[in-house]
């Protein structure tokens, strides 16, 4: 390999596609404000199994972040979890260590997901949210159900598939998101490129009293915030969970847990 890895640091962003990620341009600022000797890559694959492909090319990869649609995908791939990834069910972190002569290869799976949600959505809480409606059933999603249980939050995940676990849109009743005062979007519907996008929910039913949280944060505000905001419910977008759990997944690579 080049001198180009010989002190430099390298991190990454799996995902497919990364059009919407800004995680790069977020990572590099930092090493440069910080004068850290490192880079931030996107490696956009379409098949979560070109991860090892990835890794061998660029021997001085540290870690990894992971997106849509390969959080659970990933899973098999890894050779350990932490515990919250298991209790999740989803990967947003690889930390990659490389021992021995021939610079084995172990990668550890973490999940950032839940820190970074449950700590950018703590301070809007009211004591009257005690449930919450969760659209969405992939990692992001899990993530969402895990952080709101551990704040002590009932969750119900909204689906477009009928299951056992599930509802959907068109059996949600005005009680029903009357009873649920939190409702976070955990799709990619409304995320950049297609921003014309959204989960049909049934707005009319939103109060001033909900609070409706939206994971995507390009565009800043997503026609699901746009329409929640004309029935007076209180929003936020994923910006600060995005970068809350970019931190820790900084934390991660570098001192091997979250501080």
């Amino acid at each position: 390999m080049s001198a180009l890895f010989n002190s430099k640091k390298y991190y990454g962003l799996i995902g497919y596609p990364l059009t919407h990620s800004f995680s790069m341009d977020f990572f590099n600022q930092k090493f440069g404000a910080e004068k850290i000797n490192a880079e931030y890559l996107n490696f956009e694959i379409d098949d979560i199994g070109k991860l090892m492909e990835v890794i061998s090319e660029y021997p001085e990869l540290n870690g990894l972040n992971v997106t849509s649609p390969y959080k659970q995908a990933i899973i098999p791939y890894l050779d350990e979890l932490d515990e919250t990834a298991k209790g999740i069910g989803a990967v947003n972190v690889v930390k990659i260590y490389k021992s021995g002569k021939n610079q084995d290869v172990k990668l550890i799976g973490y999940n950032t997901d839940a820190i970074g949600f449950a700590n950018s959505i703590r301070p809007m809480l009211s004591d009257k949210m005690k449930s919450a409606l969760v659209m969405g059933s992939g990692g992001a999603a899990k993530a969402v159900k895990y952080a709101l249980n551990k704040l002590g939050i009932e969750s119900h995940t909204i689906s477009r598939k009928k299951s056992f676990s599930t509802i959907t849109y068109e059996e949600l009743t005005k009680s029903m998101v009357h009873k649920n005062l939190i409702v976070v979007n955990a799709t990619p519907l409304g995320m950049y490129p297609n921003v014309d996008a959204c989960p049909d929910f049934p707005f009319r039913f939103l109060t001033k009293d909900h609070l409706c949280y939206d994971l995507i944060y390009n565009p800043e505000e997503t026609v699901f915030l746009k329409r929640a905001k004309q029935y007076g419910a209180s929003c936020k977008n994923g910006l600060e969970m995005l970068l809350l759990q970019a931190f820790a997944s900084y934390d991660i690579w570098t001192k091997g847990h979250v501080e």
